[in-house]
């Protein structure tokens, strides 16, 4: 744990997940939870030092209540990255983390490289409304896989594996910091400020999301002025656990082109 202040917006209490050498890449979750040491992760941190914090308001981090707006989420990136001396890094952000990701790559688009989203909310499509994610939990979960949804989901830095309450609170209070950004809608306006990024970008989305339709991530590449789509088939929100070979080796290709 690691602390971090900010002038005139707050001080944060940060969980860092941290592994591997090289260039650095900067992970941002979704809005569910951290994954922790996932598979996905480990394998991109052969080659990259991976910087994964867990967001305000979840789990063990902290200063959550400092944030008025997406822009203060943007700009608590900014200084996070700078506090740890990096003058830039690559950025990959799934889900929630997407949106987070791409404000930073267009307010700081000296400290972006490389941009990848994953599976992103922050834009919103009259024609193709999206599932709400906070709505039926049965429901969301059968619509975030392509297969039958796992047993046990992509978890993080759970409280108290022993200890159901804690778990229930866990979750809430994740879900909860989640809505400040996605509920009603998850769009704050990035669709204005996507044309600012600099950084070549990789949208990657799972073809078989039932909470983002593809059509999401086709009008990203639409708006990030240099943008590629690869789709993984068979994959749903989280195509880096369903399809995680062909996501860390897209990933892996686009960073060191």
């Amino acid at each position: 744990m690691t602390t971090l202040e900010i002038p005139n917006i707050g001080t944060f209490d940060v969980e860092l997940w941290e592994e591997g050498s090289g260039a650095p890449l900067l992970y941002l979750h979704g809005y569910e939870r951290h994954p922790g040491g996932a598979g996905f992760l480990k394998r991109l941190a052969a080659d990259h030092r991976v910087l994964a914090p867990e967001q305000p308001g979840y789990g063990n981090s902290t200063g959550f209540e400092h944030f008025t707006d997406v822009q203060d989420v943007a700009l608590y990136y900014r200084e996070l990255v700078e506090s740890w001396g990096l003058d830039s890094v690559d950025v990959v952000g799934h889900s929630l983390g997407g949106m987070f990701a791409a404000e930073l790559a267009a307010v700081a688009p000296q400290l972006v490289r490389r941009l990848v989203l994953v599976n992103a909310y922050g834009l919103w499509l009259d024609a193709e409304p999206t599932l709400d994610p906070f709505g039926p939990a049965d429901q969301v979960k059968a619509a975030k896989w392509h297969a039958e949804p796992p047993e046990v989901e992509p978890t993080n830095f759970v409280p108290d594996p022993e200890d159901p309450h804690a778990s229930i609170l866990f979750t809430a209070r994740n879900l909860g910091c989640a809505t400040k950004f996605m509920w009603p809608i998850a769009d704050r306006g990035l669709r204005r400020r996507l044309p600012l990024i600099d950084a070549p970008a990789l949208v990657v989305h799972g073809t078989s999301d039932g909470l983002l339709p593809v059509s999401y991530a086709e009008e990203f590449v639409r708006l990030i002025p240099d943008a590629r789509l690869h789709r993984v088939e068979a994959a749903g929100h989280y195509p880096m656990v369903e399809q995680e070979d062909e996501f860390v080796s897209a990933v892996s290709a686009f960073l060191a082109d």
